[in-house]
């Protein structure tokens, strides 16, 4: 059965293929030109577009290229599901002093647009590859459509699924129950290994992820089946017992050279820009467009932790307020007390020593001429600058140039999902073996990441295995230590700082768990409730009849059936 799609503005589907290109020497002129049939369509020019349009739902973009789907760049807030769940459990800065007014259904566009047009893209290549017996290209469809759908249900909970991109005189496609989603995404799955393991007539000449390597393809497949039942387990009482049966069978990803990640190419700045997104926004001639989390910054070294260096790269020595006077300019909080509630809760206030110049949650100061006094991202995970003391300007090209990652499916993420499930059946030993497991595997990647990208840095700043061995120790040594609700802070710490880079699941794991308790609150003592679930973009709701904006942001998605949002607001 062929299905054709058409742009569909209430859903943002659309027929603007990125990347495709037409196959024969013969158009018939009295069609417009510009835009191609799904006969005239290549599979691998269509698998081409999802695989980069894929990756670009986590991380948005830098420069506003017209190439893509993200019409507003990477400079506002909202772009990308990354930054959007980082900056929610402050792993990065959120600058705005209450949820209602950071995250409207105005930012939510690029997001739902590019999800759209992705799946009309896979639409199209499916009775292609399946009329070519294209199996790897399918197998690669249908994981990525999974994948994809499952973290629109995280963000935003019903959303349009089984009428979307199916019809193309459907204009008001209405949202499916995200529970039947993750139902059909387990099935897509399932249907992607069978694909994977079939005998396919090419394979697609070019892998973003794997390089054609279908065990791998498979690996991952079962790990993100992993994902589903983890995220879903406070709902369905099967979910462990499925969790666990994929575990025992042993093929998911385990070890980090089977991690399912994207890598930044760092050839091109613009048109398209290939270096990691996050580097674009940072390293400019007027410097960071990111503030760092200052209650990461703190908890990372204050406890010594290895990855530090490879994380933040700072450009000065001091900050005002801290080794240097305050300085109304550069950091107006540094002239001004902590609010009480800061006081109460014994949380960092405005400024940290040693040159670690970030800010705190819903500070919204406005952006005073600091962009090359403010800490940045650094080596890891996209392509910075390694922070050996030398404490100067970035600019345009530095460090490694944007050649980063994005970490989608990771080994030391599935180790921490493991502690996770142990610890909700109160297995507290077997939690703290993967505990530690997954914060080994994190340290190991990050410095085995960098060993190739530190280019003129010194090296002699690196931690050596002492460090690393010492900071492992004094973890297990904590959870050791601590009660079950501490174990329960102590793993969602690890889990927040291991996945620099990527929001998506320490959003899932604070809405899931309510833990760590021991993040910095909004600076805002009634910043509103704790972002649940996202707003429709608002275009959406204006164009299709069939969805109606929510009423609040605290309505909470399916799996999340906890009776209050968390408690750190």
């Amino acid at each position: 059965m062929k299905r054709i799609t058409r742009n569909i503005f209430t859903a943002f589907f659309g027929m603007a293929l990125v990347l495709v290109s037409c196959e024969t020497t013969e158009l018939d002129l009295t069609a417009d030109p510009n835009f191609l049939t799904p006969e005239q369509s290549s599979p691998d020019f269509l698998l081409n577009a999802v695989q980069e349009d894929f990756v670009r739902q986590f991380e948005g973009d830098a420069d506003n290229d017209p190439n893509d789907n993200w019409a507003s760049g990477g400079n506002t807030t909202g772009d990308g599901f990354n930054e959007l769940g980082m900056e929610l459990t402050r792993v990065v800065n959120m600058s705005g002093r209450n949820y209602v007014s950071v995250y409207q259904g105005s930012d939510m566009s690029d997001e739902w647009d590019n999800a759209y047009r992705t799946l009309a893209n896979i639409r199209t290549l499916e009775p292609l590859a399946e009329a070519s017996e294209l199996f790897t290209h399918l197998g690669m469809a249908n994981f990525f459509e999974a994948y994809l759908f499952v973290t629109m249900v995280d963000f935003f909970g019903d959303v349009p699924y089984s009428e979307a991109a199916i019809a193309d005189d459907n204009f008001n496609p209405v949202a499916d129950p995200g529970a039947s989603i993750y139902d059909a995404a387990l099935a897509l799955l399932d249907q992607a290994i069978a694909n994977f393991n079939a005998t396919e007539s090419a394979l697609p000449p070019t892998d973003l992820y794997y390089g054609g390597d279908e065990d791998q393809w498979i690996k991952a497949c079962n790990t993100l089946k992993m994902k589903i039942y983890l995220q879903r387990r406070l709902v369905d009482a099967s979910a462990a017992a499925s969790f666990n049966a994929i575990v025992a069978g042993g093929d998911y990803i385990d070890a980090t050279a089977d991690d399912f990640l994207f890598s930044w190419g760092a050839t091109s700045a613009s048109q398209p820009d290939n270096r990691h997104p996050r580097y674009g926004i940072n390293y400019t001639v007027s410097g960071g467009g990111d503030y760092m989390s200052n209650w990461l910054m703190n908890l990372m070294t204050t406890s010594n932790d290895p990855r530090t260096r490879y994380y933040f790269y700072r450009q000065t020595t001091a900050v005002p307020g801290a080794e240097i006077p305050p300085d109304e300019e550069t950091l107006n909080c540094s002239l001004e007390a902590p609010p009480q509630h800061y006081i109460d809760g014994g949380y960092t206030f405005c400024y940290l020593p040693n040159g670690y110049w970030g800010r705190d949650h819903g500070d919204a100061d406005g952006i005073p001429p600091d962009g090359l006094l403010r800490t940045v991202y650094g080596t890891y995970p996209v392509g910075g600058k390694f922070d050996d003391d030398s404490f100067e300007a970035i600019g345009l090209v530095a460090g490694a140039a944007g050649l980063g990652i994005s970490n989608l499916l990771t080994a030391f993420d599935i180790d921490f999902k493991i502690a996770e499930m142990a610890l909700a059946a109160n297995d507290e030993p077997g939690a703290r073996t993967a505990l530690l497991d997954g914060v080994t595997k994190s340290i190991a990647k990050v410095q085995a990441f960098a060993a190739t990208r530190l280019g003129s840095a010194d090296g002699s700043f690196e931690p050596d295995a002492a460090a690393v061995t010492a900071y492992i120790d004094a973890v297990g040594t904590a959870y050791d230590a601590a009660d079950t609700a501490g174990k329960w802070d102590i793993l969602g710490e690890q889990l927040f700082i291991a996945s620099f880079g990527n929001g998506v699941e320490p959003y899932n794991f604070y809405r899931r768990t309510g833990a760590p308790t021991t993040l910095q609150a909004n600076l805002e003592p009634n910043p509103d409730v704790f972002v649940r679930s996202m707003y429709y973009p608002t275009n959406s709701v204006n164009n299709n009849s069939s969805i109606s904006q929510k009423a609040n942001q605290q309505q909470p998605v399916f799996w999340d059936n906890n009776g209050s949002a968390p408690a750190a607001n």
